[in-house]
């Protein structure tokens, strides 16, 4: 009995080892496998991020597929050499790496979800491809608008969507009159097909009623995009020199600026319309924005060279019908650049004109200057004495004009206020005519500056 058990202990003993043998073998050959697969889960976030692969295909993965090598060609050489080394390396050495890709794969989701912002926000390859697409129809057009001698072109850039901005500006500084001394001032708005036809349902109907009331809408078959500014440029001054040749001065600008118009007469005063006049708020010396989270990068492979010529910023500036004439035949010649400021500098700079820096023009806002954190910018004494001033809200367009032309505006300045309309400073009109001049602001200005139309 005593050899019997015996044998039943040398047994159970031989099984256990058989057992552990069994565990241990198991483990060797199924350990590499899944360090493999936390090493395809970590390549594949890879080419995620570059952009080859949907985020399905992330979540979806299966291991040890054999078409990793095909769609993730752009793939850093790294990552198929980090797989032969798991595969043939020890035990020991796949857990750290599998530790490496756990830390990796927890990381990767964070990382795959701000994907296309860190991409280019615009396809530059297909701007580049499709730029020599220039000439788009004119879908609404105002063909009486520069009929007679006109003084001054007031030209907005504008979407379809920008209702209530284009109201304000009608109602305030973009609003069409005659001078004193018979000059003419009118104004128009140059929109493109918004992109999004569905955030404004019934958009063309809109603005074919808006130019049917008020008469100053341009409208082209071109999505109206922030890169497709060019085309408006190019369109607007080919329509100058097609419809409206005999055009004076052009003020030409952005729908949230604040523009002081009789004080852009002023500085007009004696200056020849068919000499060449370019003047705004110039910027020299800058340099391509290459960071490509910014809303002006430009890659190297469009714009090759370091810096930009002298252009104005497009909140607004002020040329000659001269000048804007012979800008529409350099846009024809100047190769297409998708920042419309820049390639208005480098159409001046083909004809050979310096633009030139007025102070009074604002486009880039007013600073608050640090030494003196208390100052008030919003200041009407400050804005009476500017040209342009940029980035406004319809409130403030709306409150700054009310301010201007309040009788009792009180500043330092020994200067009259702003009257309307568009008087000089230091002139005072006839009795009669003041008394006009009131009335009509009176009933144009009741607070019923959205509802009127």
């Amino acid at each position: 009995m005593r050899r019997i058990h015996i044998k039943g202990d040398v047994l159970c003993t031989l099984l256990m080892l058989g057992l552990l043998c069994l565990l241990l073998y198991a483990h060797q050959c199924f350990t590499p496998t899944w360090d493999t697969w936390h090493l395809e889960q970590g390549s594949t976030s890879s080419c995620a991020l570059l952009g080859t692969l949907p985020e399905s295909h992330v979540t979806k993965r299966v291991p040890s597929t054999p078409t990793d090598k095909t769609k993730c060609q752009s793939e850093p050489q790294s990552h198929p050499k980090s797989k032969l080394q798991s595969k043939s390396k020890p035990k020991t050495k796949s857990k750290s790496k599998s530790k490496k890709d756990k830390g990796t794969k927890n990381v990767a989701p964070s990382k795959a979800a701000p994907v296309l912002p860190t991409q280019p926000p615009f396809n530059f390859e297909g701007y580049l491809r499709d730029k020599d697409n220039r000439d788009f129809k004119l879908l609404i057009d105002q063909p009486g608008k520069c009929s007679g001698e006109l003084y001054m072109l007031i030209t907005i850039k504008s979407v379809a969507a920008d209702f209530e901005r284009r109201q304000v500006v009608r109602h305030t500084w973009g609003r069409e009159g005659v001078l004193q001394n018979l000059q003419t001032v009118k104004t128009v708005f140059l929109l493109g097909v918004p992109r999004n036809k569905t955030a404004l349902p019934l958009w063309d109907r809109l603005l074919a009623y808006e130019s049917h009331t008020f008469g100053d809408i341009l409208l082209w078959d071109f999505d109206d995009t922030f890169f497709n500014l060019t085309l408006k440029e190019t369109h607007f001054l080919q329509w100058v020199n097609d419809s409206c040749s005999n055009v004076q001065f052009i003020f030409k600008g952005d729908a949230d600026v604040y523009v002081n118009i009789d004080n852009i007469l002023q500085m007009l005063k004696g200056q020849k319309p068919d000499k060449d006049l370019f003047v705004g708020d110039i910027i020299h010396h800058a340099r391509p924005i290459r960071r490509r989270s910014s809303k002006y990068f430009v890659p190297e492979f469009v714009y090759g060279q370091t810096m930009y010529p002298s252009y104005a910023g497009g909140g607004g500036f002020v040329m000659s019908g001269h000048t804007a004439r012979r800008l529409s035949g350099a846009c024809q010649q100047v190769e297409l650049f998708p920042i419309d400021d820049v390639f208005l500098g480098m159409c001046l700079q083909r004809i050979g004109v310096k633009p030139s820096r007025h102070e009074g023009f604002r486009t880039f806002g007013i600073v608050r200057p640090s030494a003196a954190p208390h100052l008030q910018v919003f200041d009407p004494c400050f804005y009476r004495e500017l040209m342009v001033v940029h980035s406004l809200t319809v409130p403030q367009i709306w409150l700054m004009w009310n301010l201007l032309h309040d009788p009792q505006l009180s500043c330092h300045s020994k200067l009259a206020p702003t009257p309307w309309p568009f008087k000089w400073r230091g002139k005072v009109l006839a009795t009669t005519g003041q008394k006009d001049s009131e009335t009509t602001v009176e009933q144009d200005y009741d607070g019923k500056v959205f509802v009127k139309h």
